[in-house]
């Protein structure tokens, strides 16, 4: 029914031969969630969709969350979230530091959807990495030692999040290696930007290692990076990779973005 098309050996590919103007049937979304669950981005060129249909699209792979942060595509879209960054004025987004979306919740998102809306002449691209190969790519001893501990991670720490509800959404602890809910694989879960130590751990001790296992997401060979075109759009599993948002382009950007609830790290 589609073509996927592998960019590297462990992490991104592309869907050819699928028009997301078209209803998809449930063996159509059962396929691409495999291919979701092996390739972790899947990447959808030259759809020209509407927000309300990538709202219907996305909702095939789960309940769509109304994101706390952000402004609304329209008033009965609230589950699709604008993306401005660029143009005049200072740059407040913090998308241009490793992070998997949400950590910050109990539940955080299984996935996320982005479209390119209106794109600069150059620039913007987006990078994600596989938690998976970076996990693996640690020595035994390593390895060992991280499973079973647990870190807290807390929205107050990014300055993009700054003005939510502390009260809401108070810090919450999760594993620092994962397991996938479906595939069973083992994942670093830590981010640069939500967080703050790992409990087991004294404060010299988080001083030393949180660098370095927030550095394994910068490693290249565990990354795939994206060049935009409008109409484009990304999914990912938030579970098993994080992204970066290269800001490096003059002019607006406008991005719709939609989160897929997941479920508690275990």
């Amino acid at each position: 029914m589609f073509d996927i098309r592998p960019l590297t050996p462990t992490i991104g590919a592309e869907v050819h031969g699928l028009d997301l103007r078209r209803d998809l049937d449930e063996s159509c979304h059962v396929a691409l969630a495999d291919a979701l669950h092996e390739h972790q981005v899947l990447f959808f060129r030259d759809q020209r969709i509407t927000a309300h249909r990538q709202r219907d699209v996305a909702a095939g792979f789960g309940t769509l969350q109304h994101f706390p942060f952000g402004e609304p595509a329209a008033p009965d879209l609230p589950e699709v979230m604008v993306l401005a960054t660029g143009g005049e004025g200072p740059k407040i987004s913090n998308a241009d530091i490793w992070h998997s979306d949400a950590t910050f919740l109990a539940r955080p998102p299984l996935g996320t959807m982005l479209r390119a809306v209106s794109l600069p002449p150059s620039g913007g691209d987006t990078l994600w990495a596989d938690m998976e190969s970076a996990y693996l790519s640690l020595s035994a001893p390593m390895r060992a030692m991280l499973d079973g501990l647990t870190a807290e991670h807390d929205f107050a720490k990014s300055r993009s999040h700054r003005g939510g509800d502390k009260d809401a959404l108070p810090p919450v602890v999760h594993p620092v290696v994962r397991t996938h809910p479906v595939t069973g694989r083992r994942c670093l879960y830590l981010n640069r930007i939500f967080t703050t130590r790992i409990l087991e751990l004294k404060e010299r001790e988080n001083e030393l290692l949180l660098p370095f296992l927030f550095d394994q997401a910068t490693r290249p060979e565990h990354q795939v990076r994206f060049t935009w075109r409008s109409g484009d759009i990304a999914l990912w599993d938030n579970r098993s990779t994080q992204h970066y948002a290269t800001y490096d382009y003059q002019g607006p950007r406008v991005m719709h973005r939609i989160v897929i609830e997941g479920d508690e790290p275990r």
